[in-house]
């Protein structure tokens, strides 16, 4: 008889993988706008932060810069119940 190996699971949609940084959790006051940036016109995205008053905008920067300023919030109730 011989040893029939297991399948290994598929990754759900969304989840990073081994070099693959981990989706942002989903912040109430995040606004990411697109521009067009560069002598080609490339779409990019602006990172702003509204907290608390959303009334002025703090520029965060592209989402790459923004992702540690996100990351190390550690405000109550401002991530979106539904990211966890």
């Amino acid at each position: 008889m011989a040893i029939m190996t297991r399948p290994l699971p598929a990754a759900r949609p969304g989840t990073p993988t081994a070099g693959e940084p981990a989706p942002l959790r989903r912040c109430t006051f995040r606004r990411v706008a697109t521009t067009l940036a560069g002598p080609r016109q490339l779409p990019m995205y602006e990172v702003a932060c509204t907290f608390p008053d959303r009334r002025r905008a703090v520029p965060l920067g592209d989402i790459e810069a923004a992702r540690p300023i996100c990351e190390s919030c550690t405000y109550q109730g401002i991530f979106r119940p539904d990211s966890d």
